[in-house]
């Protein structure tokens, strides 16, 4: 039985190494063995570290990483936090709205959102057209606005993080402390602050690690306002002439370092949460209906159409406009980028056709999607139900897989997969779709676990001991017990692996074959030529199909099962 485990386990971790830490190992030793991977083994040291203070680019792409990454985890804490206290105490309809909107937000790719702000804040974007508002260019397209933009993006992160921890009432404490004569200030110092402040360091940590290894955003921006980070400056050492391996290694090396310090941070956080409040007495949060209900849906509703009915109704009014700069007028009106789409028609020779890259990025993503899934359902009972000896390489692998951004993985699969010696064997995946499959299962498998890992842990290992106990194997206690329990959870790892493999752009970039369409990267150049309305078109389109399959896959789910359990009966 151990020896099925092990080997179960075994499988798992390796392929999380290959997948995940192998790509990251590669990055860092590229930096004290540059061009190890190229057949030249030369012994750097770690000079070339410190060669980042004295490059201006580089420190200014490290210094811009940063700025964005904390101002944007403070920011986004901050409203993430507030609108997570405001959800937890009162019942109001937009509640509810806010929470679709935070998961809208999560799952929306962060280049789509940043080019509808840049066609709503550009000189001669919507909002000139429509309110004159010429401060909000610069506001927008500078350091401060780019915080702004991002943490309005990323705050869901924070939100869902510290509406989660308000799950439990613990205003008992604070009243009892006040009939001992604390004062409101001690209340919240010596009480709620410190109850509250891991779900705090959690969303701040995971903000600013999802914000540090962004690559949508400077993507977007690079057309209309110069803003290097760590990401983008990777990205672009990899495809200038001659192309600088060492400075994509040394970029990815401190970005790492920076993701692995906020990685500390936030698991410090999570020892130092304390649950030992909760006893037989303890009750839920109970939601209470505020006197002014009007107020609270006009806030939330006007704070959602900012965050998200700007970008998003941008991209949309442009789609259906035949020249940007001429309003929302009744002659100005078109179909004709919709058309264009699915005519392959994209108004500049350099564009590769949507209709195909949409394809092959549904394709990619599907495939990507069902194996995250199993791999992360392997992981998942691995480390909920078993004692392998690998469960505690699993468990570090599985939490680094969080922090890995795409272009670290992109620049890892590089130096891995684009070995001569691999050509013989048939392993020579670098410029092949596969490598983007690779890529992408790599990508959703941080989805996958957790998912998993939350219906997991409602299971009980009582039964799976019996039928161990009766000798059923790991694999029939997967198939028999476990996965008819968790099916659900199943599906919505599937879902939730596919709605993030098909948008990713810093994979699609690095990885993508010679003359290979790709959805993301259609949208991405036209957008870079000033194709706005054809960009826009196919933003729109997409986002459509990627709901509408995500919507009928569900709904196709929940038929299956319900059909599944009456002819169980």
């Amino acid at each position: 039985m151990k020896a099925s485990e092990a080997r179960w386990g075994g499988g798992v971790t390796l392929l999380l190494f290959l997948f995940i830490f192998l790509p990251l190992l590669a990055v860092l030793i590229n930096v004290v063995f540059p061009g190890f991977f190229f057949g030249k083994f030369e012994y750097g040291g770690f000079g070339l570290v410190g060669e980042i203070f004295h490059r201006p680019l580089w420190r200014q792409s490290l210094w811009n990483s940063l700025l964005l990454a904390l101002g944007a985890a403070t920011l986004g804490t901050v409203i993430g936090g507030a609108l997570a206290a405001v959800r937890a105490r009162w019942n109001f309809a937009a509640g509810r709205l806010l929470d679709t909107a935070a998961w809208l937000l999560l799952i929306a790719p962060s280049f789509m959102i940043a080019q509808g702000w840049v066609l709503f804040a550009s000189a001669d974007g919507l909002v000139h057209q429509w309110l004159g508002w010429t401060w909000a260019t610069s506001f927008i397209f500078s350091p401060s606005g780019l915080v702004f933009v991002m943490a309005l993006s990323k705050f869901p992160l924070a939100y869902l993080a510290i509406v989660a921890a308000t799950e439990w009432n613990v205003r008992q404490f604070g009243q009892a402390a006040r009939l001992n004569g604390a004062k409101p200030f001690s209340v919240w110092r010596t009480i709620e602050l410190p109850l509250a402040l891991p779900s705090f360091l959690a969303g701040w940590t995971l903000v600013f690690m999802d914000t540090i290894g962004d690559f949508g955003l400077p993507a977007a921006l690079a057309t209309v306002y110069k803003f290097p980070t760590l990401t983008y400056s990777i990205y672009s050492a990899i495809y200038q002439s001659p192309v600088r391996f060492d400075m994509a290694g040394v970029l990815a090396f401190y970005l790492v370092v920076l993701l692995a310090l906020a990685m500390t941070l936030l698991l410090f956080a999570v020892r130092r949460s304390r649950f030992d409040f909760l006893n037989a007495k303890a009750v839920r949060t109970a939601q209470e209906k505020p006197r002014h209900a009007w107020a609270y849906n006009g806030a939330v509703g006007a704070f959602l159409l900012v965050c998200l009915g700007v970008p998003i109704g941008s991209s949309a009014a442009v789609s259906l406009l035949k020249r940007t700069g001429e309003g929302f007028a009744a002659n100005n009106l078109t179909l004709e980028h919709y058309r264009s789409l699915f005519a392959g028609v994209a108004g500049d020779h350099r564009l590769l056709g949507y209709l195909e890259g949409l394809y092959h990025s549904l394709s990619i993503a599907a495939v990507a999607a069902v194996f995250s899934m199993l791999i992360g359902f392997v992981t998942a009972y691995v480390l909920s139900f078993t004692e392998s000896r690998f469960k505690s390489a699993l468990q570090l692998f599985s939490v680094v897989s969080l922090a890995v951004p795409g272009v670290v993985l992109g620049i890892g699969y590089i130096f891995i997969w684009n070995q001569k010696w691999l050509e013989p064997i048939g392993l020579h995946l670098y410029g092949t779709p596969a490598l983007l499959v690779v890529a992408g299962i790599a990508g959703a498998i941080p989805y996958a676990v957790r998912v998993q890992m939350g219906a997991f842990g409602t299971l009980s290992g009582t039964m799976l001991k019996a039928a161990a106990i009766q000798g059923a194997g790991v694999f029939d206690r997967m198939r028999h017990i476990v996965l008819p329990l968790v099916r659900q959870s199943l599906l919505m790892a599937t879902l939730a692996s596919f709605g993030t493999s098909i948008f990713d752009l810093a994979l699609a970039s690095m990885l993508k074959p010679a003359n290979y369409s790709l959805m993301p990267l259609v949208i991405d150049k036209a957008f870079e030529f000033s194709q706005y309305g054809y960009a826009t078109a196919a933003t729109v389109v997409s986002c459509a199909i990627v709901v509408l399959l995500i919507l009928a896959l569900q709904t196709a789910g929940r038929w299956l099962f319900r059909r599944l359990d009456r002819n169980r009966l």
